[in-house]
């Protein structure tokens, strides 16, 4: 069973903390529904933040590309490292412009990376994020040779030092603007998939798989 995370005192929310939540559990569930996450470092002195996909087993979550990459360069000195992971439920629109804002779920974690070499782990990290994308397409495709192996780096960051930040409901306005006659209330967002497109080389006896026809984020839960 998943165990809250002890907040720190980089993951503690301190901007609105009543949004805070440390459940081990909720962390898992935005990082497994969302797609892409924000990694910020220092390089030459300078501030940078690159998106990039990921992947999670268990308590680690994973990124990975070619040696070229200045971000993986970098993250393998053992430099500080913030991963973001933001997902957004809705439009708040309020009756004033000051409280209008947006429902959300997102993740903040700190940590340093450390370069996965076992070619066993590597491996698992790489099935870790093809299933994050689509589950069960490890098992249909070619898995990566020596060669692949060779060109691709993986890092691992611990979700040690992690929280979690939530917004839901409507609007809260000012009480002398409940009587403003303007609409007022919440647009829901959801991410939404469109109809599969065949490859132009795909053999036409192949059909598109029914999960890739109804297509939704996956949530692990665990």
């Amino acid at each position: 069973m998943p165990q809250p995370k002890t907040p720190s005192q980089r993951t503690t929310v301190k901007r609105v903390p009543q949004r805070a939540n440390y459940e081990s559990e909720t962390i898992y569930q935005i990082l497994d529904e969302g797609l892409v996450c924000h990694v910020g470092f220092i390089n030459d002195g300078q501030p940078v933040v690159i998106p990039t996909a990921y992947g999670r087993i268990e308590d680690t979550l994973y990124i990975h590309g070619s040696p070229a990459s200045r971000m993986l360069r970098s993250l393998q000195q053992g430099i500080d490292v913030c991963v973001t992971v933001t997902l957004i439920d809705g439009l708040v629109l309020a009756r004033s412009a000051f409280h209008h804002s947006m429902n959300y779920r997102s993740v903040v974690i700190f940590g340093k990376a450390t370069l996965i070499e076992d070619v066993a782990q590597k491996l698992a990290a790489l099935q870790a994020f093809t299933e994050h994308v689509i589950l069960g397409r490890w098992q249909e495709v070619r898995s990566p040779n020596h060669q692949e192996l060779s060109r691709t780096i993986v890092l691992s960051l611990p979700l040690i030092e992690a929280s979690a930040k939530i917004r839901t409901g409507g609007p809260i306005d000012d009480e002398v603007d409940y009587q403003i006659p303007v609409w007022a209330g919440e647009i829901p967002l959801k991410l939404t998939a469109a109809v599969p497109i065949n490859d132009a080389k795909l053999a036409s006896n192949i059909a598109v798989p029914p999960n890739f026809k109804n297509y939704t984020r996956p949530q692990k839960l665990n």
